[in-house]
């Protein structure tokens, strides 16, 4: 009876073996950028600086293969320098989680090909017990355990993917690249390269990538994580605004809605930033356009009036509480935002990008999927 049991036992984990490992290493069809628009804003002048803010449009196998994320983020570089948008002083703007699908490397394509999150969460756990288990020991007291295990468990093949892609574009163009955020636990840089502890919090971060390849500063942290994140990584205690000097400019980054929360306004303001960059996402066909349904915070901030909710545009909304609206008061400061668009799983995105110069917003050509729009200034 014994041998039995043990003779099924083996004869399971055998079968779950071939399945586990069978469909990862597929053929993947060749990356597509989806681009409708490549525009420059306003014209150079004697302006000798500029911005490329990138809207990618992402698919889910984009993320399966390494060379294939490779591929399908040097298709935007590729497009901006031909049409000569990088040069000597120029900084180029990811979204936000442009790098937090990384946990899709390796996996089975099928979990890219489910109707539903929750679907290809399952897939994932089961083809992967053991890896899922040593990340789910290392979960805290975050309520979204199983996302934070699939993380944990990724968490160094991603880092080394985000990396290696942006820092090799970096050198490759010569030029200083925020490259949109990824989520990672216990994220920190030493000697320009981004390391991970596992057992350590996860948090919503961005690098900047100088010319040499090597990441400058520290990672620049999401302060305010919105609903959805917050059941797997944490709210840091200490809301700190990075300020990076670039030899052209001085740059701030915030994170998502970072920028609409006053406390971070006064800090970015008082680090003498003249060019703030807001990489973010947002969830929802023609989001920009939409009802604002504020249902990414827990409560409803202080600085919210609460008859806006449901009456005014995501658009409308990004107006009148991020840091745009104050830098009308600074004519000299740049505001830019880029957002990530794609379809991931149920949930889509579709947002257009908004640029603050001289005081003003400009009009910007709406792009169906992906777009890249370079501003000088």
């Amino acid at each position: 009876m014994v041998k039995r049991s043990i003779s099924f036992l083996i004869f399971v984990v055998f079968v779950w073996l071939i399945w586990s490992y069978s469909g990862r290493n597929l053929p993947l069809t060749e990356a597509q950028s989806f681009l409708s628009v490549i525009e420059e804003v306003n014209s150079p002048d004697s302006l000798e600086r500029n911005i490329i803010g990138i809207q990618p449009y992402m698919e889910l196998s984009d993320y399966l293969n390494p060379g294939k994320f490779d591929n399908k983020i040097r298709l935007y570089i590729a497009a901006a320098r031909q049409k000569g948008f990088i040069r000597k002083n120029t900084v180029i703007l990811f979204p936000e989680n442009l790098g937090t699908y990384l946990f899709l490397l390796g996996e089975k394509h099928a979990v890219a090909e489910k109707e539903t999150w929750e679907k290809a969460k399952n897939t994932l756990i089961f083809s992967n017990l053991f890896d899922y288990f040593l990340g789910y020991i290392k979960t805290g007291e975050e309520p979204d355990k199983a996302k934070s295990a699939i993380f944990r468990m990724k968490s160094k093949s991603m880092a080394s993917v985000y990396f290696d892609t942006f820092s090799t574009l970096a050198k490759e163009t010569q030029s200083y690249i925020f490259a949109g955020s990824i989520i990672l636990p216990g994220p920190y840089v030493s000697d320009g390269e981004i390391f991970i502890e596992r057992k350590k919090a996860l948090v919503n971060v961005s690098f900047l990538f100088g010319p040499d390849g090597k990441v400058v500063g520290q990672p620049i942290q999401k302060t305010h994580p919105n609903k959805t994140e917050l059941g797997y990584l944490i709210e840091p205690e200490l809301k700190t605004i990075q300020n990076s000097p670039l030899p052209f400019a001085n740059a701030s980054l915030l994170i998502g809605k970072d920028s609409w929360f006053p406390e971070n306004q006064d800090k970015a303001l008082a680090n003498n930033t003249d060019l703030f960059l807001m990489p973010a996402s947002a969830i929802g066909e023609n989001s920009m356009n939409s009802f604002w349904t504020a249902n990414d915070f827990t409560a409803i901030p202080s600085f919210i009036e609460e008859g806006d909710v449901n009456q005014i545009s995501l658009k409308e909304a990004w107006s009148k509480y991020s840091i745009f609206q104050r830098l009308a008061a600074f004519p000299s400061k740049v505001g830019v935002s880029a957002f990530l668009n794609g379809n991931f799983w149920e949930n889509s995105s579709e947002v257009q990008p908004i640029i603050f110069y001289n005081g003003e917003f400009l009009s910007l050509t709406s792009a169906e999927n992906a777009g890249i729009w370079s501003l000088n200034f």
